[in-house]
């Protein structure tokens, strides 16, 4: 089985020395994406509403340069800063799953890259043409 290294245009580049997405075979495996603006390559906010908002941008970005799609994600993991912002989150992450929803857990963490309020990473696959 062979591994492709996946990049977008229209999600920011890693900050460090991983791949935003790799596909082997029929998966896609999403690094942790931070609400990072990928032309400042700063948070579009402070706030877990916004910062959701543009990591899910940035997962779909990288889902379609590696041939798959938002709508064909099976899993996702999110990391919040503060459980407390849970309904936030959540509220947002239904704009972008709204049916079939993918298996999802989500854990409160110490601390996130760059101080993130959330980073979400996914697992997709990617659908036979």
């Amino acid at each position: 089985m062979t591994k492709e290294i996946i990049t977008a245009k229209n999600a920011p580049k890693a900050i460090g020395p991983y791949s935003a997405g790799v596909r082997t075979g029929n998966l896609i495996y999403t690094a942790g994406q931070l609400g990072i603006d990928p032309l400042t390559g700063e948070f579009v906010s402070d706030e877990v509403i916004e910062q959701t908002r543009q990591a899910l941008k940035n997962l779909k970005a990288i889902l379609e340069a590696g041939g798959s799609a938002l709508e064909n994600v099976v899993k996702t993991t999110v990391f919040l800063r503060d459980m407390n912002d849970f309904g936030a989150m959540n509220a947002v992450y239904a704009e972008f799953f709204s049916e079939n929803f993918p298996a999802r857990s989500a854990v409160q963490v110490a601390r996130l890259p760059k101080d993130a309020a959330v980073e979400i990473e996914a697992v997709a696959v990617i659908s036979e043409q």
